[in-house]
């Protein structure tokens, strides 16, 4: 029996991640059982190539069965995720993602460049002195993007975003407040049944709202209920994520001004940066799915209905796959980190995230040629968001 740790605690991510504790973890006990409060505890599966086993088996290890958070949800709450691509099995998960996939091409999302590019000039021109960055600036632009693919109304931004930051949060008393993050959840999918049914009303529009609703789902198009489920985890997913790679991305670079420097030297780097950001400071710690029968990884014996957590933020860090593992380098070639997950349910909105972060940190460092850090940054509690919450600034032109 090796060493105890209590990795599910919220508390122990607060002063970042455990990168000690997971690699002492991945030597000595690299699929790891956890216990909970309250409820049956977890195998948390730590290394790279256990992570991808994981996920490349959607019939041994499910995401429907139970959801994708470490939680049990009651059964009506697990009811309302059935319709998120997330929480989708194959063939099911297949037959909803299909018709989006072509919407989501490099191609595609290619020529959205310059209209990325003019929301993100837009935005750094309000921007001048002192800022919190986290709030004032990373968390606007992706509630941009996605609002503006859906077509959404510009005056319903920020209610968007207040809906998905608020629903991402739920271990952090901080940001949580007076909230019930059901009842919040369930308000984004009122909006959004309430906006499909607008929607259906009007002529069709070049965005991803008449898209879906003139698709084919499993022989059927989506009905109003269907739409708010999906529209809310896509919305979700799109906003949280991209605002953690860009606040989590500038505060590692300014902890290694060097790398800083070659980027502002050649913006050529910035794609490859990206990724090390994605790699180093993933904006999700883990998934979870469920095993459907009893089954084996590295001699631990894992049984039907037990759960299974995939560790990215362990993954990748995994010194058999990346060299000088807990070295940031922006120049790092292959970069294969997991970030986006993997096989069925590699990231839809892939290609969306790295166009934003390149065209945010071309226009970022182009616009600023002195950022500096006022104080100290703050981490959401939560052993699931791997992000900040607050991040103080002073930006000069």
């Amino acid at each position: 029996m090796g060493t105890v740790m209590d990795i599910y605690d919220p508390e122990l991510y607060l002063s970042g991640p455990i990168h000690q504790i997971f690699a002492d973890l991945r030597r000595t006990q690299p699929v790891y059982w956890q216990d909970m409060p309250g409820e049956p505890g977890y195998w948390a599966v730590l290394k790279h190539a256990d992570v991808s086993l994981v996920a490349r088996n959607p019939r041994l290890f499910s995401a429907e069965r139970e959801g994708v958070i470490l939680e049990n949800m009651p059964p009506e709450r697990l009811e309302q995720t059935r319709n998120m691509l997330l929480m989708m099995d194959p063939p099911r998960h297949t037959e909803y993602r299909r018709p989006l996939a072509e919407h989501f091409k490099a191609r595609v999302i290619g020529e959205m460049e310059q209209r990325i590019r003019e929301l993100t000039r837009a935005l750094l021109d309000t921007v001048d002195g002192d800022t919190e960055f986290v709030h004032d600036v990373a968390g606007v632009l992706p509630s941009q993007v996605v609002g503006g693919l859906f077509g959404i109304p510009e005056a319903d931004w920020p209610d968007i975003r207040q809906w998905a930051e608020q629903s991402t949060s739920q271990q952090d008393p901080d940001l949580v407040g007076d909230f019930d993050a059901t009842a919040e959840m369930t308000k984004m999918a009122i909006y959004a049944i309430q906006f499909s049914m607008a929607r259906r009303e009007q002529p069709p529009r070049a965005d991803l709202t008449s898209l879906i609703l003139a698709g084919n789902f499993g022989g059927k198009a989506m009905d109003d209920l269907e739409f708010g489920s999906f529209f809310t985890q896509l919305v979700t997913a799109g906003n949280d994520t991209t605002k953690t790679m860009l606040s989590s991305g500038l505060q590692l670079l300014l902890e290694h001004p060097e790398q800083l420097a070659a980027l502002r030297a050649d913006p050529a780097l910035i794609p490859g940066a990206v990724e090390e950001i994605l790699r180093f400071a993933n904006p999700l710690h883990y998934f979870r799915r469920t095993a459907t029968a009893d089954t084996v990884l590295r001699d631990v014996e894992i049984k039907a209905g037990d759960k299974v957590a995939m560790w990215y933020t362990s993954a990748n860090r995994d010194e058999d796959v990346f060299a000088d593992a807990q070295r940031f380098d922006i120049r790092r070639n292959p970069n294969p980190h997991l970030s986006f997950g993997l096989a069925q349910h590699f990231c839809l909105g892939v290609h969306l995230a790295r166009l934003e972060g390149r065209v945010f940190f071309e226009e970022l460092l182009a616009r600023f040629p002195r950022i500096e850090q006022t104080g100290a940054s703050q981490r959401i509690r939560s052993n699931l968001n791997n992000g900040l919450k607050s991040l103080p600034l002073h930006l000069s032109r």
